[in-house]
């Protein structure tokens, strides 16, 4: 007659023995959430003949689509056809949102901005951004963005997830599963948003983990007294009671597991010790105090007022320090369907500064070479004005086609500028750069295989890039 202990073991399923062994297959990789991650990168998901560039990701997310034609895609043509209706030969019957599709004219907007060539690589950009007008020699732009969801959320939910439906893991989370933590402090992928700004809803489904152990969810830092939520003990609990009552409650977690065999378990005793550690680690990255006031001058005034997008970039910037793999900011606001030359002026005032910033700060300090900053939002603007068009106002409505975004560190080229639209700013008209091509190059420079981090769901293996993606070799140095 078979033991207790055979028949534990024949009731194991693969899935039971690979959770055994530190806790899932990406855990399996690097030894576990927590722990020290390995030095070098797993094999089953390293990119054959490439060594990693980045160890860490920046990911500065401008909610609401900003407009390229007012920040980086200078059109003249647009400003010696202001008013004029757009030619069918440009659109070439491509779908209108609800919002502008029902107008009986689609009158062609110019910038109201001023464009001028800047630093060495002459890159286009508008007055709006004079700080990030001085750093365009550190950046990578991509002029040839293109997207298929044409509404926010599907959006959104696209570049974070690789999905126009929510469910997926996130980014951030894909990364956590195949590369683990570094520091065994603070969690691996943790996000900031800008506080008390409207516009488009952000989930916590979009730094989610998906069908992934909840393990590789993203963490939120808020800007209020406690950055985590219950992470302070409360009133009349010490760090030894609290102690105590982990050591207790782990004893009770692993008993269940023992009995169980759920991987569950295990991520649970796990995330409550790594909650314990954060009550240390989290306030020491969060405390700005120790900064220099050359620093709060560097990322401008509102670095001083957490919540804010600087103090956000400033936090960015110093949670990288400790290792922490993935960092997304969300700052919300660009959708600017009418009233955009006031509205955008607002948006730009918040975020030029903290984002040229950041990217002086990292280099400064010896951190951008392997660190990837990405600036950019879910889709671009039309050419045309949304509502009426008037000489001081214009509106712009969402347009997937083609749209801009920059890059920096990481190994990506500095000081280059990659695609092109027509001359009307509405089709890509060179090397076109789809969300999952973006997807897989932020994927190879961490050494990661795009097709080759997956996870078995429902029947299938799934991936961040779905099933189609090409890295953009062009764009790296």
């Amino acid at each position: 007659m078979p033991g207790p202990l055979d028949n534990l073991v024949l009731d194991s399923t693969r899935r039971h023995f690979l959770s055994r062994m530190t806790m899932g297959l990406g855990a399996m990789a690097l030894g576990g959430l927590g722990q020290q991650a390995a030095a070098s990168i797993p094999n089953w998901i390293t990119s054959p003949g490439f060594a990693p560039r980045a160890k860490r990701i920046i990911y500065l997310f401008q909610s609401g689509g900003p407009s390229q034609l007012d920040l980086f895609d200078y059109k003249p043509v647009l400003e010696r056809q202001n008013g004029m209706e757009l030619p069918d030969s440009v659109r070439r019957g491509q779908r209108l949102t609800g919002m502008s599709g029902n107008q009986s004219t689609l009158p062609l907007a110019g910038s109201l901005f001023k464009f001028k060539q800047h630093g060495n690589c002459g890159a286009w950009v508008s007055d709006l951004l004079p700080h990030t007008a001085r750093i365009v020699d550190e950046l990578c732009f991509i002029r040839s963005m293109h997207t298929e969801a044409i509404n926010h959320d599907p959006a959104i939910t696209f570049f974070q997830t690789g999905s126009q439906v929510a469910g997926r893991p996130s980014m951030g989370s894909w990364i956590s599963y195949g590369l683990g933590s570094v520091n065994r402090d603070l969690p691996a992928f943790i996000v900031l948003v800008t506080a008390n700004k409207g516009g488009q809803p952000l989930y916590s489904r979009l730094w989610g983990s998906g069908f992934l152990d909840s393990r590789y969810q993203g963490v939120q830092l808020r800007a209020e007294a406690d950055p985590v939520l219950y992470l302070t003990n409360p009133e009349g609990i010490s760090p030894h009671v609290r102690r105590g009552m982990l050591d207790g409650l782990k004893d009770l977690n692993e008993l269940q597991y023992e009995s169980e065999l759920d991987p569950v378990i295990q991520s649970r005793i796990a995330q409550y010790e790594l909650a314990y550690r954060m009550q240390m680690s989290v306030p020491d990255a969060t405390d700005l105090s120790d900064e220099p006031d050359e620093v709060f001058e560097l990322y401008g005034d509102d670095a001083r007022k957490p919540g804010t997008y600087a103090a956000n970039c400033l936090l960015a910037r110093r949670l990288a320090e400790r290792d922490v793999r993935f960092i997304q900011l969300y700052h919300q606001g660009w959708d600017q369907h009418d009233n955009l030359p006031g509205a955008i002026r607002t948006q730009a005032a918040e975020t030029d500064q903290a984002s040229a910033a950041l990217v002086l700060d990292l280099k400064r300090r010896g951190m951008l070479d392997d660190t990837l900053v990405i600036w950019g939002g879910e889709f671009g603007r039309t050419n045309y004005s949304q509502g009426k068009l008037t000489a001081t106002n214009y509106g712009r409505d969402h347009h997937p086609r083609c749209f801009t975004m920059w890059m920096a560190g990481g190994g990506v080229k500095p000081g280059f500028t990659y695609g092109s639209t027509d001359e009307y700013g509405y089709n890509v008209a060179s090397n076109p750069v789809h969300v999952h091509d973006l997807q897989a190059t932020m994927l190879h420079q961490f050494g990661i295989d795009h097709e080759q981090l997956t996870h078995h769901h429902m029947g299938r293996d799934f991936r961040l890039t779905d099933v189609h993606g090409s890295v953009v070799h062009d764009l790296l140095s």
